[in-house]
């Protein structure tokens, strides 16, 4: 699959804010993938996972900052990945650990 007929076949939604055709699915991969597990439905998972290939996408996703609590419990489910392999649990971890009196 090229890039450009795997980024028109993503749902609109998921690049609301910026041109998408000006996006590298290189460069931008992290971006892509994000966006993908935090917005997107089955058939954008699918066209990711076309794509890139589960192990990239679980590569990218160890090395995210944030992502939102349901996406990780997603990815880390169907990748049978521990969760604590993933930096943003435990970024997060580490701040709410902080917050804590």
């Amino acid at each position: 699959m090229s890039r450009q007929e795997c980024i028109q076949g993503f749902s609109v939604n998921l690049f609301w804010d910026i041109d998408k055709d000006q996006i590298d699915m290189v460069e931008n991969a992290p971006y892509v993938v994000q966006r993908v597990l935090e917005y997107g439905q089955i058939g954008d998972w699918k066209l990711l996972v076309e794509y890139y290939g589960l192990e990239k996408i679980v590569s990218i996703t160890k090395n995210l900052r944030s992502l939102e609590p349901r996406a990780l419990a997603f990815i880390s489910t169907v990748s049978r990945t521990p969760i604590e392999q993933f930096r943003c649990y435990n970024t997060r971890q580490l701040t709410a650990h902080c917050l804590l009196p």
